[in-house]
């Protein structure tokens, strides 16, 4: 089994991927999760191991960036569950839970995709694209108007003052 990869937090906050020699972001972080890389974080000062902290943060971030997964009771849920449950239940209950739940998901697309004949979750991921390019173009469309239209105003304006100067001249 290979060995984690190592990333190291440096007290200026900055995460670096020891592998890849370079500096990354918690966004980076959440790819190597989606990609299922096994990694560890390393507080550089310390040595102590923060991939914890880390990963809360990359949640942190997720909820807070519009991708909510998880409402304000259930959060407040979890606070109140400190020192009321036993956390090895819990941390067994929660992940348990999450593994039933993406294996739910991935069955239910797999038939979907058996009766539709196409990944519903990748068709509507691409009409999505497609219309916000669409929202996008029209967008563009109706500001360049705008700007036109005013500057047709001023145009305007200035043909009538002119107009206006001849007659009272």
């Amino acid at each position: 089994m290979p060995e984690a990869r190592v990333i190291k937090k440096y007290p200026n906050r900055r995460l670096y991927d020891t592998e890849e020699s370079r500096y990354i972001t918690l966004s980076d972080i959440r790819d190597l999760v989606v990609d299922q890389v096994d990694f560890v974080v390393i507080d550089k000062k310390s040595g102590d191991d923060i991939t914890r902290s880390i990963l809360l943060q990359v949640i942190s971030e997720q909820e807070a960036n519009g991708e909510a997964v998880m409402s304000e009771d259930f959060l407040s849920q979890i606070i109140r569950s400190y020192g009321n449950v036993m956390p090895g239940f819990m941390t067994s209950y929660l992940e348990q839970s999450m593994r039933t739940m993406m294996r739910h998901q991935k069955n239910l697309r797999g038939q979907m995709k058996r009766v539709v004949g196409v990944d519903p979750v990748g068709v509507v991921a691409e009409l999505t694209q497609q219309n916000l390019a669409r929202f996008q173009s029209l967008q563009d469309e109706i500001l360049s108007r705008f700007a036109r239209g005013s500057d047709d105003d001023e145009e305007s304006s200035k043909l009538a003052a002119n107009e206006q100067q001849k007659k009272a001249g």
